[in-house]
């Protein structure tokens, strides 16, 4: 039998077992073109003529074979390093994702009770954003400003969202019906919307000279279009305002007026503004207010409605609290962030008002009295 071509005559082939000679098999799988079989251990070679196991020290045609070790798996340090380097990478990134669930926004959009018309919000309640100017946060919803000021209502569009009224302005002395749609930034018309204040939608309507005001709550049709009827309006340009809460795609919830100008048309002949006043009776209900508004600064008016008699009138809750006051600013018609409180101070109804500036302002206090909702109007001066 022929020597093996492996080694000159007389010379041991050297044991081939040590890992400094040889780099092992991570498996356990046959070296030298041998096919390892799964489960077997110890590097065991298949023989290729006939698949039985063969002799680990040769092979079919004599020649010597080597097998991996049996014994631990040596790794060499830079495999070590790199998988040092990969293993704390991924864990920084799981610390990190970990960190953001620990410690969500301050004011994240898309967390509170109201998901859509169907949700609702609690109404009212007290505010800690800094008074003026900015969006901030109110009732788990981000408000965005419309002015630069604080006042809302001056842009049609404003955070994304569109005031699309219908064709056609209100005809004036007939009754009719006030549509539109809100838009998205794609055009497409919205239709989730938070309620706040009991509604998914306000609306109020203001004739320019502030001698005219309207508070109405629309409906909606399935593709997004608010409508609602309207009494007769006077001649002249009337001033509409959409306030609403909008739900986005990702559930976030936006906090935005509108405005957009409807003119009747008809000959328009302006009113002064009425004198600054405390007080004022609607239907034998005597309305009065106290405070002392300042410019950039959230105080408290508080007011108070009797009856003829001139005890405290029985005010029953409406849109979430014993009132409603809309505060809008002589002209450009900025439409004031009004914050009602949810509970009464006595027989009194506290609102927080934050005046952008000097000037005239037009308050419009509507409350319910045995089911019947009335509207104070008061013309506030602040220095």
């Amino acid at each position: 039998m022929p020597e093996s071509p492996s080694a000159p005559p007389g010379v041991d082939l050297p044991a081939r077992s040590d890992a400094t000679d040889a780099p092992p098999r991570i498996g356990g799988g046959a070296a030298d073109g041998a096919v390892g079989v799964p489960g077997r251990s110890g590097g065991e070679a298949v023989d290729g003529a006939d698949g039985r196991a063969g002799d680990p020290a040769s092979g079919p045609d004599g020649v010597a074979r080597a097998t991996a070790p049996a014994g631990p798996v040596t790794v060499d340090r830079e495999t070590l390093r790199l998988a040092l380097v990969v293993g704390g990478l991924v864990l920084a990134v799981l610390l990190g994702f970990g960190l953001g669930r620990l410690n969500p926004p301050a004011n994240p959009a898309g967390t509170g009770p109201a998901a859509s018309t169907g949700a609702g919000l609690p109404a009212g309640g007290a505010h800690s954003h800094a008074p003026g100017t900015g969006a901030h946060s109110h009732d788990g919803a981000t408000v965005t400003q419309g002015g630069g000021d604080g006042a809302t209502g001056l842009s049609i569009s404003a955070a994304g969202y569109t005031l699309v009224p219908s064709a056609g302005a209100p005809a004036a002395g007939r009754a009719g019906d006030l549509r539109f749609q809100i838009r998205d930034e794609q055009r497409r018309p919205v239709t989730r919307f938070a309620v706040v204040h009991d509604k998914p939608m306000h609306v109020i309507v203001a004739r320019r000279d502030l001698s005219g005001y309207r508070h109405l709550h629309p409906t909606m049709a399935a593709d997004g279009t608010w409508s609602v009827p309207v009494t007769p309006f006077d001649p002249g340009v009337w001033r509409m305002y959409a306030d609403f809460t909008a739900v986005a795609d990702d559930g976030r919830q936006v906090a935005v007026v509108l405005g957009a100008d409807l003119t009747v048309p008809g000959t328009y002949v302006p009113r002064p503004l009425p004198a600054a006043a405390t007080s004022a009776t609607v239907d034998g209900f005597t309305a009065t207010w106290t405070g002392a508004p300042e410019v950039g600064r959230s105080v408290p008016l508080r007011f108070r409605v009797t009856g003829a008699g001139g005890g405290a009138a029985a005010l029953e809750p409406y849109l979430g609290a014993y009132g409603h006051l809309v505060a809008l600013r002589e002209g450009d018609l900025g439409y004031l962030h009004v914050h009602p409180e949810p509970v009464r101070d006595g027989d009194a109804v506290t609102f927080w008002l934050t005046a952008p500036g000097p000037g005239r302002y037009r308050m419009f206090l509507d409350f319910q009295v045995g089911g019947v909702v009335r509207t104070a109007a008061f013309t506030l001066t602040v220095a």
